[in-house]
């Protein structure tokens, strides 16, 4: 890049409004709570501070810190015959002011919105030039949605790229204490009576919560890691770069990308996802359905920041390991099959050769369930 662009980067940098994130485990642990505390605080100290979007859930303690906090009046829109609110992000772009909160950074706009995501409307207003403190649970993030899955048993539909977390000037963590939060739970702080046994079933399980507690400490503490090697220490480290080796099966693969983006992300590098389109899957061959799966798991890869590679070739470990080495990749990533006898046996031929090609560079092999 030369010095021009690079200036380039840097005015556009500056201009760029602020952006504080606060992380919590799950609902209930004092997210929103503790941002209009912050906001109460630059108040007092003439900072023109406003609520973008605020949801309290009747929570009696977070409701009275809305008290002496300027709110920009929200869109109202009507969808399926009812009328419906959301965040006004033309109106917040429009007063500027220097700071506003935005909450649940995961929700899905209604139709007829500037955007289909808040999280993109966050962007907006920091593109605008205007500082942002916005809160959102562990289980939202993109990458994590298999571990979430797997340690609650919800399919957690509202989720945000890794990239929104890697745009945070700062990301903090609020933490509390399993039982406190339970507690908190039990006594309807945090949902009404009709959810709270359900709750109880998934998320406010107590070994559910460590877990979860543990993934939201590992995010708030790898955010930290990158501020700290952006702005405080430059190393002569070798550069990481991943490759994710993918096929048109969709669960396998998403599993694959997501896995490999938390890699890609721990170590702040590079990464991409290799299709090899064999002649067996040649698009006049393949299944309609496969051919979806491969499109929404493309989408998906650019989501979370992949770079995508899409060759066609007859012998797969050849392809993989030639296009490792044009783009100098340290860690290949494939998934574990889950195939019939006759498929294991022609999988393992591929591996095989891949593991022999492999066996003279410096490439690691990653295998994920």
């Amino acid at each position: 890049m030369d010095s021009a662009a690079d200036f380039l980067q840097l005015i556009q940098k500056n201009k760029r409004g602020r952006f504080k994130i606060y992380i919590g485990m799950s609902a209930g642990v004092g997210k929103t709570y503790r941002m209009l505390q912050e906001a109460h605080v630059l108040l007092r100290n003439g900072i023109d501070v406003r609520i973008g979007y605020i949801e309290t859930h009747h929570r009696e303690e977070t409701h009275a810190l809305l008290e002496g906090l300027p709110e920009i009046p929200r869109r109202r829109l009507f969808y399926k015959g009812k009328e419906l609110e959301e965040m006004d992000t033309d109106a917040i772009i429009n007063l500027r002011p220097e700071v506003v909160l935005v909450d649940e950074l995961a929700h899905t706009n209604i139709e007829g919105s500037r955007n289909n995501k808040r999280w993109q409307d966050v962007r907006d207003i920091l593109d605008a030039g205007i500082n942002v403190i916005s809160a959102v649970n562990i289980q939202h993030i993109e990458s994590l949605h298999e571990d979430i899955l797997m340690i609650t048993g919800v399919n957690v539909k509202e989720r945000i790229p890794d990239s929104i977390i890697k745009d945070a000037d700062e990301v903090v963590n609020i933490d509390l204490p399993s039982d406190e939060l339970i507690t908190r739970l039990k006594e309807g702080k945090i949902y009404k009576s009709d959810k709270i046994q359900s709750a109880l079933n998934h998320f406010f399980k107590h070994d559910h919560i460590l877990q979860l507690r543990e993934l939201a400490l590992k995010e708030v503490a790898s955010a930290v890691e990158r501020k700290v090697e952006a702005e405080v220490v430059k190393l002569p480290l070798q550069q990481e770069r991943f490759m994710a080796c993918i096929s048109s099966n969709e669960q396998t693969s998403k599993t694959v990308i997501r896995k490999t983006a938390r890699l890609a992300n721990y170590y702040h590098s590079k990464w991409y996802v290799l299709y090899v389109e064999t002649p067996a899957e040649s698009a006049d061959k393949i299944r309609l359905d496969k051919q979806r799966y491969l499109i929404n798991n493309f989408q998906l890869a650019t989501e979370l920041g992949a770079e995508i590679i899409k060759i066609k070739a007859d012998r797969i470990a050849a392809a993989i390991v030639e296009q490792a080495g044009e783009r100098k990749i340290t860690t290949i990533c494939i998934g574990k099959p889950h195939l019939n006898l006759m498929q294991v046996i022609a999988a393992t031929n591929i591996f095989s050769n891949l593991l022999k090609k492999l066996s003279d560079s410096q490439i690691d092999l990653v295998i994920l369930s």
